[in-house]
């Protein structure tokens, strides 16, 4: 049919759903950056932050990729946009299909270019109106045997993104989908797949990160997500629009 492609992805390919949210290393000194393949491929790299969003003209060209840089989920970060040709893709020598977003630049550089503004958008109001038409809930009070309270610094987005989400009384009510950052680096909201089974069926809905109770295996990366609700109260909130 004419319009569209017959293709199939190839180990070179990557799609962006994995490019947002990927790790974003600096690479100083003699470090080749537009090398291919590279061996034990972290250990001279600092690891700047992730990949927060990419910006695509109307003619579908990318004209930035904005990059969260410090920190740890929003706490200390600043988001710099750079152009797509900054941005090098190195495989590990030992693991082609492990690879790398990594760019040559100094800390110095990076803490003086420029902080990224976003302006209001239609969905910054539409966040505003949803909390202003629903109540917002308190974090509750939880412990668990074998696993710590958590502070949003030592926690990761590859920790939240699909972690399970219970009520206070350990029932699972869904899943954390993704998470969505403010203008100012922070998380705003955690977008909950309610419900469903098999990935069908399910309502997205957003919540604020302060409703959320995050606890942390002691000595893991495994976590569990609590908020003070059932699945059919959080199935009567608004639905989530991408």
């Amino acid at each position: 049919m004419t319009g569209f492609l017959d293709y199939e992805l190839t180990n070179n390919d990557i799609r962006a759903s994995e490019f947002i949210g990927m790790r974003v290393y600096s690479a100083e000194g003699d470090v080749d950056v537009t090398a291919n393949m590279v061996a034990d491929a972290q250990t001279e790299w600092d690891d700047i932050g992730e990949i927060n969003e990419v910006v695509i003209s109307t003619d579908g060209k990318v004209v930035a990729v904005i990059v969260g840089v410090g920190g740890f989920l929003g706490m200390g970060e600043k988001d710099v946009a750079m152009d797509m040709n900054q941005i090098n893709i190195m495989r590990e020598a030992d693991d082609a299909e492990d690879f790398f977003l990594v760019i040559k630049s100094s800390s110095a550089a990076l803490e003086a270019a420029p902080v990224f503004e976003r302006g209001m958008d239609d969905t910054d109001m539409e966040k505003s109106e949803m909390d202003a038409n629903r109540p917002m809930l308190k974090a509750p009070q939880v412990a668990r045997d074998g696993y710590v309270a958590t502070k949003r610094s030592e926690l990761t987005t590859e920790m939240l993104t699909g972690a399970r989400v219970y009520g206070a009384g350990d029932e699972d009510i869904g899943e954390i989908h993704s998470l969505i950052l403010a203008d100012d680096g922070t998380i705003a909201r955690a977008i909950i797949d309610v419900g469903g089974f098999l990935g069908m069926g399910e309502k997205p809905v957003a919540v604020t990160f302060e409703e959320l109770t995050i606890l942390r295996k002691d000595g893991g990366d495994d976590v569990q997500v609590y908020i003070d609700a059932s699945q059919e109260a959080l199935e009567a909130q608004p639905t989530y629009q991408k």
